[in-house]
């Protein structure tokens, strides 16, 4: 199972930072008894771990190497790819960069990787065989992706950042078969569209005859990229005993390991 991050964003809305905002420290986790920073997204990458994903796509933009410094080759089972999309061009154009690692049989996790949200186990709860979003109930719905589902789930509209906004509920997460990820892409590649959003696209993909779940399974959502969503997760992460401080996932240990490696201590002198 692939689990796509979108992570090239310049992070305009909370800068100035000397480091990518998905290395923003939020929480914390405990190594060898030391509480140490623990970087946003991590949280997605356990969350996307815990839904079975064994392979792990960063799409990052030219620059943001410091990604690829902190993550390394793998963390916990999972592998990890990067990919790099050349020039901004919104998160639909991220998501479909990982597109040829993946196959139609195999499925697929998408988060953002500035984001903290409850449950843990939230992607694991969508159902695998259709394009299913993970959502969360909000004050201001017009700042998101607004997901306008009927009575037994079914999405109806994603409406986008919309002042009009009919549901409270909006994505967070979402999952999908490799075959529905390559229809979407080949909807998106047609003349006239090549959408910035993932909510315009995926209206596309319902009037074409297609099909996507909501499910209202999302408890609490927090959007780092702003100051404001930076001090909610951590009043989150604080209001949940054992969230916060966490045991250190294998990268981790082995970065300080290599770390040591690479720069040992002066041996004692007699």
């Amino acid at each position: 199972m692939w689990g796509i991050i979108p992570a090239a964003g310049r992070g305009s809305r909370i800068q100035p930072l000397a480091f990518s905002k998905e290395l923003l420290p939020v929480g914390s986790r405990i190594e060898d008894g030391v509480e140490r920073p623990r970087a946003v997204s991590e949280h997605l990458i356990e969350r996307m771990i815990a839904a079975g994903a064994d392979k792990i796509c960063f799409v990052i933009a030219p620059g943001k190497s410091d990604i690829i410094n902190y993550y390394g080759a793998s963390i916990g089972p999972a592998r990890i790819a990067y990919v790099v999309q050349p020039e901004p061009g919104g998160l639909c154009d991220a998501i479909f960069r990982a597109a040829p690692f993946i196959s139609n049989g195999e499925s697929v996790l998408v988060g953002l990787p500035d984001t903290v949200w409850f449950p843990r186990d939230g992607l694991a709860l969508l159902p695998a065989e259709e394009l299913s979003f993970l959502l969360f109930p909000v004050e201001h719905p017009e700042y998101f992706d607004a997901v306008v589902t009927d009575v037994a789930g079914r999405v109806a509209e994603v409406q986008v950042k919309s002042r009009e906004a009919r549901s409270h509920w909006v994505w967070g997460a979402f999952r999908m078969p490799g075959h529905v990820l390559h229809a979407l892409h080949a909807l998106w590649q047609q003349p006239g569209r090549g959408d910035e959003y993932i909510g315009t696209l995926v209206n596309a993909y319902l009037a074409a005859g297609g099909r996507a779940r909501g499910l209202r399974a999302g408890e609490v959502y927090a959007d780092v990229g702003t100051l404001h969503g930076y001090r909610q997760a951590l009043e989150l992460l604080e209001s949940r005993p054992g969230d916060g401080q966490e045991a250190a996932l294998p990268f981790r240990v082995l970065q300080s390991r290599a770390s040591e490696f690479r720069h040992p201590r002066p041996a004692a002198r007699p």
